[in-house]
């Protein structure tokens, strides 16, 4: 449960992966009409980028046995990931990577650590599905990635 001054939970209950599962299909959709023509430096900086992912969340089954703080701080790591790329390409591929980096914002408002009296600046504890969901988010994000970055 949020409290007061918390981030808002999706509309209508949708969740990190459903936002981000609509990015990918509609930058699928740009691709295969060739609206969305990736380049070889584009095609570079996926792969890259989806092997950052890859390395900052684990797979499922071992990455969810983990503290919390450590799934929080892996869930920043991914985010740090898709800035870092965000800021070094422009067009469809920097579109789409902020795109979904804004559905996983609500990583930056959740905290692992109890609050001193009661000062948490805003930030929440988030519960186990929600970063299971955010988790999920960045392995679907990284496997459209791998996919758009191999050779055809």
């Amino acid at each position: 449960m949020h409290g007061p001054g918390a981030p808002p939970k999706p509309r209508d209950q949708e969740t990190r992966q459903t936002y981000v599962e609509q990015a990918v299909h509609e930058a699928e959709h740009q691709l295969t009409d060739e609206t969305w023509n990736l380049a070889a430096n584009a095609t570079a900086l996926a792969r890259e980028t989806a092997t950052a992912l890859d390395n900052a969340i684990g797979p499922a089954d071992s990455h969810q046995a983990l503290p919390t703080i450590e799934r929080l701080a892996a869930l920043r790591e991914a985010i740090a990931a898709l800035a870092i790329t965000i800021a070094r390409t422009h067009g469809h591929l920097a579109w789409f990577l902020a795109q979904c980096a804004s559905h996983l914002d609500p990583v930056l408002h959740w905290r692992a650590l109890e609050a001193p009296k009661g000062r948490a600046l805003r930030t929440v504890v988030p519960t186990s599905d929600e970063l299971t969901d955010a988790e999920t988010a960045v392995r679907l994000l990284a496997a459209m990635l791998h996919r758009i970055s191999q050779p055809t």
